[in-house]
């Protein structure tokens, strides 16, 4: 984006410069200022644009480039992520079809004693919930346990920001915090 510039002729050997509203001083250029201002360009008006053209190439296939790498890494999550879903999927229905077999086979082993099927049928689904109980207390104390970790480490960060704070010379008598000013 080239910037409008004007000049004004100030005193004998300097000259104010305006550059979209930047104004300084600077000493005066010999010959015409427009000419100094403008860098030594070739006169050939097809080779500029040869030349522009082939820089704003060369920056498009590197945008092509960082956006293709940027494109490559988010499908390689998304891949990942769906590989994971996919497993966790799979093993939940593997355990479902292998509770659903065990407990067609504990009902087919009571066959004709009837008078307990709905005992067994309730042990079954209580045993299903207490498994699944204490899965999500194991979770739950592993969560707290990150919990006293991180409230540890703060408190630790923090009696340090505490120490620095009491380790400044402000806090001494005004003379030393003098002497210590006066030292600096």
């Amino acid at each position: 984006m080239e910037s409008a510039t004007t000049c004004w002729e100030a005193d004998e050997g300097w000259e104010l410069h305006n550059d979209d509203g930047f104004v300084y001083k600077r000493k005066k250029s010999r010959g015409d200022p427009l000419a100094a201002e403008q860098p030594a360009t070739s006169t050939d008006p097809q080779a500029e644009e040869r030349n522009r053209k082939e820089r704003k190439r060369r920056t498009l296939l590197k945008l092509k480039a960082r956006y293709q790498r940027e494109i490559d890494q988010w499908e390689l999550l998304s891949n990942s992520l769906r590989a994971t879903e996919e497993k966790a999927g799979h093993s939940q229905r593997i355990q479902k079809q292998q509770t659903e077999r065990d407990g067609l086979a504990q009902t087919a082993a009571l066959g004709a004693s009837s008078q307990y099927l709905p005992e067994f049928v309730d042990g079954l689904l209580v045993d299903e919930l207490l498994l699944q109980v204490e899965a999500q207390e194991a979770i739950i104390g592993d969560i707290s346990n990150l919990c006293d970790v991180a409230e540890a480490m703060c408190n630790a960060q923090e009696e340090l920001l505490k120490q620095s704070l009491i380790d400044l010379p402000i806090w001494a008598s005004p003379h030393e915090l003098i002497a210590s000013l006066c030292d600096d």
